[in-house]
């Protein structure tokens, strides 16, 4: 048996993104462990989580919501990578890879939530 969750195809690649952000996050400075750090580890989490929690036992009209907290969650953790960009945390290289794939990720949650009929 399964989640049906677990069948999205979103959420799977944003379970492995939330991966990605926190093996990133580790290289940190200590100092940003309870600012920075926690910040874009909960907000990458985050998408994934409300993901899953819209998709079970909700109506249309919820996880379309869900999906919309979801899409706010990102764009906070792309705003935390433009902070770790910033702030010298990350090389351009690796903020260009993460933005891209945000942003690739962000138009697929998009679509996915507008084939949901309201």
């Amino acid at each position: 048996m399964s989640f049906e969750f677990e069948k999205l195809i979103i959420w799977q690649k944003f379970m492995e993104f939330g991966e990605e952000i926190f093996k990133l996050s580790q290289d940190f400075p200590k100092d940003e462990v309870f600012n920075l750090v926690s910040q874009i580890r909960r907000a990458s989490d985050s998408i994934a989580l409300n993901i899953s929690e819209g998709c079970i036992l909700q109506s249309r009209l919820e996880f379309r919501k869900f999906l919309g907290y979801s899409i706010r969650s990102l764009a906070e953790t792309v705003t935390c990578l433009y902070k770790a960009k910033n702030r010298n945390y990350i090389l351009e290289e690796q903020f260009n890879k993460l933005y891209n794939e945000s942003h690739s990720l962000m138009n697929q949650i998009i679509a996915f939530r507008n084939q949901i009929k309201q």
